[in-house]
């Protein structure tokens, strides 16, 4: 029996809608944090015109696997074991693609993330990434602040992430910010462009 997030099942159809446009002339994606799978198998289905290419934990990936071997269509590949402590990727991607995985991650996870993208994305390359933000220290909901209060109950560590944190991080890395897209469920789309 395979996994089921109940979030993937939420959320796929509003980001797909994103996808669609963002990707729109994108040829390969890396996937960072794959998780159980579903995106994965449901973006590559949904988006023929590209290579999918899954990621996750070395130790994280069986989930994903197994998914792909029963349900994953031909543009989806099998998953990499890639870790954003360790470096270098033996990858190349004109598109990366995350969701909620920067609230999971430490600070320094973070910063590691947006260093290891930068080394892969190519030019014209872009970075979307799908999850909750705080603008200017504040929440976008109260269900979001009470979110981050019980990430950070779990791990310290943990936690939403400062718009603005996240961008320096990004521009830091030659990215720029071309949309933040409102999704349901107080989360956002974040792209950027090289």
């Amino acid at each position: 029996m395979l996994p089921c997030s109940e979030a993937c099942e939420r959320n796929k159809a509003p980001i797909l809608k994103v996808l669609k446009e963002v990707f729109a002339a994108s040829k390969f994606v890396l996937e960072i944090g794959s998780g159980t799978g579903q995106h994965a198998v449901y973006f590559a289905a949904n988006l023929p015109h590209l290579i999918w290419q899954p990621s996750d934990q070395p130790g994280a990936l069986d989930w994903v696997t197994d998914r792909l071997r029963l349900e994953g269509p031909e543009n989806a590949n099998m998953p990499l074991a890639l870790d954003v402590r360790n470096h270098p990727w033996d990858v190349s991607a004109d598109s990366v693609f995350s969701a909620n995985t920067l609230h999971i991650m430490s600070w320094q996870e973070v910063e590691q993330f947006f260093l290891r993208v930068d080394e892969v994305l190519q030019q014209p390359g872009r970075l979307c990434v799908y999850g909750p933000f705080r603008y200017d220290g504040v929440y976008t909901s109260e269900s979001n602040a009470r979110f981050d209060q019980s990430l950070r109950a779990q791990d310290k560590k943990m936690g939403i992430r400062s718009f603005e944190e996240v961008d320096n991080l990004a521009r830091e890395s030659g990215l720029s910010l071309i949309a933040d897209y409102p999704m349901p469920a107080n989360n956002q789309i974040l792209v950027w462009q090289r």
